[in-house]
């Protein structure tokens, strides 16, 4: 089983979002490590991983390779934070195995009612023919949030140089994406959610500017989920925690200070 361990402090299990390898979100993982001790890996269904995958257990699997990720690096219990698609993975951990989450941190995560556009769909149909095609779009539709969150041209090139060489080490599967973005419109996000023990904190970015999920869905969460609050992190969409890492730990940091000052 992989498994990726950075800084120190209490820990935090990141998860990472759709394309499935924590390489595609190492900056943030880099910005939570000088705060919290971070352990993270790619999701179950990448051959990296060294995981087990069961297709038909649907996110029950995946929730279940986290658990034992933890297990692996010797962590009880830990501040459990996922991204987009790693976020509903966060919360069926959070729901199942309420013991092992302090704190649980959902960033631009798809919520109840979430269902993906008409081209996606088709798209998601076909991945190996139109998989490639969905990925060139990408730079498009990131543009307008990623020049409000980095308007120097010289942040923007390294933002997009250091995506590019993830992609040349971490190479994605249209197929697996796909597949997880189908797993989406069948869990059960209202039941876990009413399972949810942990203090949670619901992270958006401005919905103009997220480009992936209606932020209206992943709203309500704030609602759904008792002790949870929604914070929505400016000038971002849905990459805030890559485009403005800084100012994303900031919030996670600090929620988790004030959740352990409530608890004590």
């Amino acid at each position: 089983m992989q498994l990726i361990e950075r800084g120190h402090g209490a820990p935090l299990v990141f998860i990472p979002g759709l394309q499935g390898r924590w390489e595609y979100a190492a900056i943030t993982v880099d910005a939570l490590a000088r705060h919290f001790r971070v352990v993270t890996a790619s999701l179950c269904d990448e051959p990296s991983s060294g995981g087990t995958f069961e297709p038909e257990r649907g996110l029950d699997t995946y929730g279940d390779y986290i658990v034992g990720l933890m297990d692996r690096a010797a962590v009880a219990r830990a501040v459990v934070c996922g991204l987009s698609f790693g976020g509903l993975v966060a919360l069926n951990v959070a729901s199942r195995f309420p013991d092992r989450v302090s704190s649980l941190v959902l960033a631009s995560t798809p919520g109840p009612g979430f269902h993906l556009r008409k081209r996606h769909e088709f798209y998601a149909r076909l991945p190996w023919v139109f998989g490639p095609v969905f990925l060139a779009e990408t730079p498009f539709r990131a543009a307008a949030e990623i020049r409000r969150a980095l308007p120097e041209a010289r942040d923007r090139r390294a933002f997009g140089w250091s995506m590019i060489r993830a992609g040349a080490r971490a190479p994605l599967s249209p197929t697996r994406m796909a597949r997880r973005a189908r797993a989406i419109q069948h869990y059960d996000i209202a039941t876990a959610c009413r399972r949810i023990e942990a203090p949670t904190l619901v992270l958006t970015g401005e919905p103009a500017l997220d480009f992936v999920v209606n932020t209206g869905t992943s709203e309500q969460y704030a609602r759904l989920i008792t002790n949870s609050r929604h914070v929505v992190l400016e000038r971002t969409g849905h990459q805030g925690s890559l485009t403005r890492p800084e100012a994303f730990v900031d919030l996670v940091r600090r929620f988790v200070e004030n959740t352990h000052h409530a608890a004590a």
